[in-house]
């Protein structure tokens, strides 16, 4: 696929999905481009904002199957990699697969579940596999995993460790609408839509499984050129010595930040990276993988308040 066909089946995209979900641009253009890298995004807002029906909206435009799976604290590992069933009649066991075998996999709530059940995911996000009674079964592709978690009630959640918070590409901070944007959500259920009935925004495919494949495997003819992977090397090595931060970023996360600046160029329709893509998305990839001094927390610092400051300090390379 040619990488100004990128731009313009993601530009549609975008209009299609703005058929039914009012606002939330970065939420959207993020995990388009974290689908295009082969990324999985964590959502992290409060409940009513619109997580469920955006992701279920996707799978339309996208053409792609979508499977939710709400995190409870009884939640078993079984429940969504599936599990092996004895056939009398055959004698054997047969593999009945579980809900994580789809393309779009909403894990809501996903703090509610406990860590076993939490580290089930690990796998799938991270080889696109999973493994039940030492057998490896592929999951579809494309694959993205989109877990999301409330940041108000912490009682009886288990946060996610730090190696699967590691293997989100993104995570992303949604808010609520505008207040414009809100009176056009109740404007749509004055007329009388139900967004519960998505047929009633005569949403269109855009794209499919095969073309989701297709731009995974064009946007790698991105030009990074040396002086951007400079740029995001000494970013992601900023974090590691940066006065508020106790544990800095990874090297996975600069591998992250430049394959989502790949992803973001080719959506906005150039064949090369610039400094800008990297200052965008940077937030996105780095915000859940810093750990902040004591200190700095009691203060009231956010990371991404730490993050546009190692940002201010490393100069961008001159195009």
């Amino acid at each position: 696929m040619e990488l100004a066909q990128i731009e313009r089946l993601f530009e549609k995209t975008l209009s299609e999905i703005g058929k039914v979900v009012v606002g939330q641009a970065e939420l959207i253009e993020a995990t388009l481009v974290a689908l295009f890298c082969e990324g999985n995004v964590l959502i992290e807002g409060v409940p009513g904002l619109g997580k469920t029906l955006f992701v279920n909206t996707l799978s339309r435009v996208l053409s792609c199957d979508f499977g939710r799976i709400q995190f409870t604290p009884d939640l078993m590992p079984s429940d969504l990699t599936g599990h092996s069933i004895y056939n009398t009649q055959k004698q054997e066991f047969i593999f009945q697969p579980g809900p994580i075998f789809t393309n779009l996999l909403l894990a809501d709530e996903i703090n509610r579940a406990p860590a076993k059940t939490q580290s089930a995911l690990l796998e799938a996000m991270q080889e696109r596999q999973v493994t039940v009674d030492g057998k490896s079964y592929p999951l579809k592709r494309p694959y993205l995993t989109i877990a999301t978690q409330n940041p108000l009630e912490q009682e009886g959640t288990y946060p996610l460790p730090e190696a699967q918070l590691d293997r989100f590409m993104f995570k992303l901070l949604i808010d609520y609408p505008l207040i414009e944007q809100e009176r056009r959500i109740l404007s749509q259920y004055a007329e009388g839509k139900d967004n519960r009935d998505l047929s009633q925004f005569d949403l269109q495919p855009v794209m499919n499984g095969d073309d989701v494949q297709q731009i995974q495997q064009a946007i790698s003819k991105v030009i990074v050129e040396p002086s951007i992977v400079e740029y995001i090397s000494d970013i992601v090595a900023k974090t590691r010595s940066w006065h508020s931060i106790s544990v800095g970023a990874s090297p996975r996360a600069g591998v992250h930040i430049l394959l989502a600046a790949r992803a973001l160029a080719a959506c906005r329709g150039r064949d090369f990276v610039v400094p800008d893509d990297v200052k965008e998305l940077t937030p996105w990839v780095l915000r859940h993988r810093l750990r902040l001094r004591p200190d700095a927390e009691i203060e009231g610092v956010l990371a991404d308040d730490v993050i546009r400051e190692v940002l201010d300090a490393v100069e961008a390379p001159r195009q």
